[in-house]
């Protein structure tokens, strides 16, 4: 019995020891957190139920089991319903946190920005495995294909369509991070204070904007131009008494990176409200993703807490007709 119990804790610790390099694999392939946290546990559940005296490299087999489920998930009939009727957008991270994985190399950190995840859509299944072994996680082709049950020359011809469709459609290389940083405050205070105009001059000619209506929309709102991006940018910042009753307060705004993007976190005490994160191209705005629903944050909003972010940065709310002192009798 004692031999048994130091083995179940020595394969437990083996497993636990590559938990985050699989939940960053699985979040890459899903785009979705709770997803990947439920492929990892079943995974766990395979690792346990499996005859581990025959699996000479465990790294392998756990790699393999996790790609299947993974992909066993994107070919779900349900799956399909959920990602065609558009409900479906990748869920924010918090830099820093351990799903996001490797980040040595531009590929790596490309591969888990919500810009590649969303192109990643675009793929098969198989294509975006492939994709997703070899940019982020820097394996072989023979490798690949023997964790996919594929022939070697398969694997090539799927990275070669998966990169040219993501390449395709992506927005420029890495924005410096300082400039980012002043671009998305010159937003912050444009879109708080009313000038429209600037808002249109910071965005770029071909920008779009997804928004899942503060978390209340059904189905994901588009919009695209610079003036129609503008208007609902000022629109959803324009503070009102009906929104301060139903956020339960005036939120402070905060600056973070999302899967190692600029981001604007929404909060009031420790509670996150919303995020919006956003893609930059030629030092304009390209994109700009507004997410709010609690199941698409849950992880970042549970992660928020235990961070130490920085000051709030400073947001002059225009007061409302009806919050406005009364005019002194003349």
């Amino acid at each position: 019995m004692t031999n048994m119990v130091t083995t179940d804790r020595f394969d437990t610790s083996r497993f636990e020891s590559d938990r985050n390099r699989l939940a960053s694999l699985a979040y890459r392939m899903l785009g979705s957190a709770s997803d990947a946290e439920d492929a990892v546990q079943d995974a766990f559940l395979q690792w346990q139920a499996a005859d581990r005296q025959r699996i000479r490299v465990p790294e392998a087999w756990l790699t393999k089991v996790v790609t299947n489920l993974c992909l066993d998930r994107l070919r779900s009939a349900h799956a399909r319903r959920e990602r065609a009727v558009g409900t479906w957008v990748p869920e924010p991270l918090l830099d820093g946190d351990p799903m996001l994985g490797p980040a040595d190399t531009f590929e790596q950190r490309e591969s888990v920005s919500l810009a590649v995840l969303t192109l990643m859509e675009r793929l098969s299944p198989v294509e975006r495995a492939v994709y997703v072994l070899r940019e982020a996680f820097s394996y072989g082709h023979a490798e690949i294909a023997e964790l996919l049950d594929i022939a070697e020359a398969a694997s090539q011809q799927h990275l070669h369509r998966a990169r040219r469709r993501v390449t395709t459609a992506r927005r420029g290389g890495e924005a410096d991070p300082a400039a980012a940083r002043r671009v998305v405050e010159e937003f912050l205070a444009a879109a708080a204070s009313g000038r429209t105009e600037r808002l249109v001059e910071l965005l770029t000619d071909d920008v779009t904007a997804v928004s899942d209506g503060a978390g209340l929309a059904r189905r994901l709102l588009h919009f695209t131009t610079p003036r129609k991006v503008a208007a609902v940018v000022r629109a959803g910042f324009k503070p009102t008494p009906a929104k301060r009753r139903l956020v339960g307060g005036v939120p402070t705004v905060h600056y973070a990176l999302a899967n190692r993007a600029p981001a604007l976190v929404f909060v009031i005490g420790d509670r996150v409200l919303g995020v919006a994160t956003f893609d930059l191209a030629g030092g304009r705005i390209a994109t700009v993703r507004g997410i709010a629903a609690p199941h698409r944050i849950a992880r970042l909003a549970e992660a928020w807490p235990h961070r130490d972010p920085d000051t709030p940065l400073t947001v002059r709310w225009p007061s409302t007709p009806a919050e406005r002192p009364p005019a002194p009798p003349s």
